[in-house]
């Protein structure tokens, strides 16, 4: 039975309220009235139901998919506007005791070179990070006790938040571990995360429990679960995703709504992130297992609908995806993505040689920092470095408050822009400068609030004389 305020994964990811929206999809794909009536609710911005989103995902009218796009277009740049976020992941440790069997960190691959970093190891990563310039971190590490407890975890984000290497500071550090215990979550809590993430790769039970034979992530419902046991912990700021090619992608899709309108409704705020990962090459991975690939054009389609389904959440790409896919789904949603990645461990200090590869997957988009930056202020968007809401405790429903209102604006173009101005006067390529530096200037007459606007123009021109980390 369907349940969005059930505690129990079975009931507020229901199989049989996501079959039954997929055949109501299914059947009214060409009911112009219906996707009509759909598109003139989203139009309000705020948010569809799962169901209706499903119906647009299957729209097969040319038209109506035209305005699906234009809608998505419009709710990104209402609530998010022209600013990308930008991170990197930082792998600590591929020991995993688990069998899924789209990873390569699963426990019986013996091709992949185990590593985990010691916390020396750690800080030579995190200021390379820093000499790249990056202020955000998406820690990775696999599941094993004995290898990565938590206490090993606790002790990398102390070592990464005491580092300061010439100007650089990682101001945010964002968690991707393994589902654990509310008194887990409080010690992350009280070292000073800012989003915990956890991907649920597919929501289908049957497939789930097939893809993860063995170890701890076998436990669907455990799993599943997880966020409510973060949010009972104190954690504000959660991220949800599923790997797009596992299972059936209308189905993941329609799931990933589901446990956004359960955050929501159960938990008082929905997830502050979506991840929008796919299948990619990896060690030790039979590609011919996943039949279920989907095409740029469809990622493209749920990239937009998710952003018509959830306008307030700010959604991820990673390098996973290629330049050109990049490209076209950040005018449709995405609000953050990596630039400058490794996925192997240890892989930011030094290069790898091919036997000591430890990568989790292949990247498709091996550009530079400083490129990805170049690129894209070139297509008129504004690369942030920005920590500030995380830092001015503006997380959860706080957060949220001032998106829906339209208010954080006032807060994150100007914190954009100085963390831009701290870039460029610290890392960038004398190109990348000079091109930053005039869409900085065009950039600020954007700010609606005077007193804002002026302020953020003093604090840029503090920082080309030397001063850093200001904030709204």
């Amino acid at each position: 039975m369907y349940n969005v305020m059930s505690p129990k994964a079975e009931e507020f990811i229901s199989d049989e309220e996501i079959q039954a929206c997929l055949s109501f999809a299914e059947q009214n794909k060409d009911n112009r009235e219906a996707i009509e009536q759909v598109l003139e609710k989203a139009s309000k911005m705020e948010g569809i139901s799962h169901k209706e989103a499903a119906l647009l995902l299957d729209c097969a009218i040319p038209d109506l998919n035209e305005r699906i796009y234009q809608l998505a277009e419009a709710i990104k740049q209402e609530f998010y506007g022209n600013r990308i976020v930008m991170f990197a992941p930082l792998y600590l440790s591929n020991y995993c005791i688990n069998g899924c069997k789209y990873c390569p960190y699963h426990l019986k691959n013996k091709h992949i070179a185990r590593k985990k970093l010691t916390q020396e190891e750690i800080a030579r990563e995190v200021i390379a990070l820093q000499d790249m310039g990056h202020k955000r971190l998406a820690l990775e590490a696999g599941e094993d006790p004995v290898n990565n407890p938590i206490e090993y975890i606790l002790e990398s984000i102390q070592t990464i938040y005491g580092i300061q290497h010439k100007n650089g500071a990682i101001r945010r550090v964002n968690v991707n571990i393994a589902a654990t215990t509310v008194e887990n979550y409080r010690k992350l809590k009280d070292a000073g995360i800012g989003t915990y993430i956890l991907f649920q790769e597919t929501y289908h039970k049957k497939s789930y429990e097939d893809l993860h034979p063995t170890g701890p992530k076998s436990d669907y419902a455990y799993h599943t679960e997880a966020m409510d046991r973060a949010r009972e912990a104190g954690i504000d700021d959660m991220g949800i995703g599923v790997l797009f090619g596992l299972n059936n992608y209308r189905y993941d899709f329609t799931g990933i709504i589901m446990h956004a309108e359960h955050m929501e409704a159960y938990g008082g705020v929905g997830p502050h992130t979506i991840s929008v990962p796919r299948v990619r090459k990896a060690d030790d991975i039979d590609p011919d297992v996943f039949d279920n690939g989907i095409s740029d054009e469809t990622f493209a389609k749920i990239v937009a609908c998710l952003r018509i389904a959830v306008p307030y959440t700010g959604m991820i790409v990673s390098t996973r995806e290629s330049q050109e896919s990049r490209e076209r789904v950040l005018r449709l949603g995405i609000s953050q993505i990596s630039g400058g990645s490794k996925t192997s461990v240890g892989g930011y200090a030094k290069e790898e040689a091919p036997e000591e590869n430890s990568a989790q997957f292949d990247i498709s988009d091996n550009r530079s920092l400083d490129e990805v930056v170049h690129w894209l202020m070139e297509l008129g968007y504004v690369p942030s470095f920005c920590t500030a809401c995380y830092r001015e405790g503006r997380t959860g429903d706080r957060f949220m408050t001032l998106l829906k209102n339209r208010q954080i604006i006032n807060c994150c173009h100007p914190n954009a822009l100085m963390t831009l101005k701290e870039y460029l006067e610290d890392y960038a390529s004398e190109g990348t400068k000079a091109i930053g530096e005039a869409l900085i200037q065009k950039e600020l007459s954007k700010i609606p609030n005077e007193t804002v606007r002026k302020k953020a123009a003093e604090y840029i021109e503090t920082i080309h004389l030397g001063k850093r980390d200001f904030r709204f």
